[in-house]
């Protein structure tokens, strides 16, 4: 039988000594999530997001990661963030706990299509209604690397987009599509897309969507 690698061994090892690079776009936050508001970071990693939104105003933030290793850095690194190790959802939070929920670089990092929609449903149940969801993810790319490992990948995983790297990472990319409707199933209605280039933990460049989602 064929070994895959497992993604949450990879968050625990090698993947919690990554230097995270998927950038806050300041702009669309501050135009979709008022300062006042308690903000979700789910997917938090070792708290570099959740530390920037204090920095810039926002009081009541909560991040939250399935790592262990990436939360225990996080408190190494950023002490006094609040920053919670929690293995799966649902999450320790009443329903409509939150005004905002920042999914970022998150779906990206989750293979599995049951697991997206478990994290899309679960913040559907905690952004209270008139709330925002603000994805920040990398959908499917046409440049000659990606498009190998796509093809070299597609069989071993169904998915076309599902890809692993040589250090033991298993990641997804997906159709803007795909991304736009977690975001619809599950209660959010797109207000905002944005594109551009960003830099990758691994030292290469990507064109990244931003969604932002109104919760109905």
């Amino acid at each position: 039988m064929e070994m895959r690698p497992h993604p949450q061994g990879f968050w625990e090892t090698t993947g919690a000594t990554k230097t995270f690079t998927h950038p806050l776009d300041a702009e669309l936050l501050a135009a979709y999530v008022p300062r006042d508001v308690p903000v979700l970071d789910y997917g938090c990693g070792y708290g570099r997001l959740t530390a920037e939104l204090g920095a810039v105003g926002y009081g009541d933030v909560r991040g939250v990661d399935v790592s262990r290793a990436l939360v225990e850095r996080g408190g190494r690194e950023h002490p006094g963030v609040r920053l919670v190790h929690w293995p799966g959802v649902p999450l320790p939070f009443e329903d409509g706990s939150f005004g905002a929920a920042l999914l970022f670089a998150v779906l990206t990092c989750v293979p599995d299509a049951a697991a997206q929609r478990e994290i899309a449903g679960e913040l559907g149940r905690l952004v209270r209604p008139g709330g925002v969801v603000y994805v920040s993810d990398v959908p499917l790319q046409s440049d000659r690397r990606n498009l190998t490992r796509y093809e070299m990948f597609a069989a071993r995983y169904g998915t076309y987009g599902v890809f692993e790297t040589p250090d033991g990472g298993v990641f997804r990319h997906s159709t803007p599509d795909h991304l736009r409707g977690l975001l619809e199933t599950y209660g959010f209605s797109v207000e905002a897309e944005r594109s551009n280039t960003v830099p990758t933990m691994d030292g290469h460049t990507v064109e990244r969507l931003q969604l932002v989602g109104r919760r109905r």
